[in-house]
């Protein structure tokens, strides 16, 4: 038999979904803000959930009568589809994406202390073993470094090829990055720790053999698009394990179509970012181009990169205020 603590803790949510469904009803889909659409989504997935549950008590025929017909009238909204347009990827991508990351920038941060951590340890074990750098160089590499000659230069022979493996081998550590929250944040945290631990070594390695310099004039021109590409899966990762392990009030299934929603979201722009970084990777950054210009490229990208992400969408809020 339902309780009335039970129904209490779901009448405020049933309340929101009507009144939105009323909204829509009234003034059409587009009349949603992308916060209240992707709630209308959630909510229906819960009163849906909440409605199977009231049919089973034979106490509460009205109550079950009373969320049939919300569930209903909710339902051809949540799937009637939405085609998608170059207008509105521009839309998500120029002012939604940057106030989504803005939002769940508790989690970038904590994707980038994870790896910095890892980097200064990484650093740190290298100074005091040396060798512990050849585990993630391997002997050739650091021959090579010892005659002043960078493991990167292969890449100059088969650029066109390897642009195409760079990009997908890329793509896929953030795509495990951002999986692996399913594992309840475990692996996501393991693949930044890694990732981390392998920059600080390959860098100190690198200076104890004079060539941090060649080093970071590699890294500079890509590594401004694809560290920080990383760093986001990360994030995406975290929020995914976050609608698992804190759910708050709504239920598991719930919090984690919601916590999914909002990762995917936030990994997609990777893509691109990583598109980019393997062209530059295969083509720009292991050529004798003049060191000043990668580092220029990098900065300018940095640049770009961090004003879309801090004053995406400011605008857009400002207006409608």
């Amino acid at each position: 038999m339902l309780t009335n603590l039970w129904i209490d803790t779901r009448k405020n949510n049933w309340n929101r979904l009507d009144a939105l469904v009323h909204q829509v009803e009234s003034n059409g889909v587009k009349s949603l803000p992308p916060a209240d659409l992707r709630d209308l989504g959630l909510l229906y997935r819960q009163a849906a959930a909440d409605l199977s549950a009231v049919r089973a008590d034979r106490s509460s025929q009205a109550l079950a009568q009373y969320l049939n017909r919300l569930v209903s009238r909710a339902h051809n909204y949540v799937y009637s589809g939405r085609r998608i347009s170059f207008a509105s990827l521009w839309q998500f991508f120029a002012h939604g994406y940057p106030r989504l990351l803005r939002r769940l920038s508790g989690y970038l941060l904590a994707a980038i202390l994870v790896s910095v951590a890892a980097g200064l340890l990484g650093a740190f074990i290298v100074m005091l073993r040396p060798d512990f750098g050849v585990m993630f160089l391997g002997a050739d590499k650091v021959a090579n470094l010892d005659h002043q000659k960078m493991w990167t230069d292969s890449v100059l022979s088969v650029k066109p090829q390897a642009a195409s493996g760079i990009m997908t081998n890329n793509i896929t550590v953030c795509f495990l990055t951002f999986a692996g929250g399913i594992t309840a944040g475990l692996f996501t945290l393991y693949s930044l720790f890694n990732n981390g631990l392998m920059l600080g070594a390959i860098a100190v390695v690198c200076r104890q053999h004079h060539m941090a310099l060649s080093l970071w004039s590699f890294v500079a021109a890509h590594g401004a698009l694809e560290i920080p590409s990383i760093m986001i899966s990360g994030a995406a990762g975290l929020r995914l394990a976050a609608g698992i392990l804190f759910p708050g009030m709504l239920n598991r299934r719930a919090a984690l179509a919601r916590a999914g929603l909002e990762a995917v979201q936030l990994v997609s722009a990777t893509i691109p970012l990583l598109i980019v970084a393997g062209t530059l990777e295969a083509f720009l950054s292991p050529t004798h181009a003049p060191i000043a210009l990668k580092f220029a490229v990098g900065a300018a990208l940095l640049t770009a990169l961090t004003l879309w992400l801090t004053e995406g969408g400011r605008k857009s809020i400002a207006t409608k205020n």
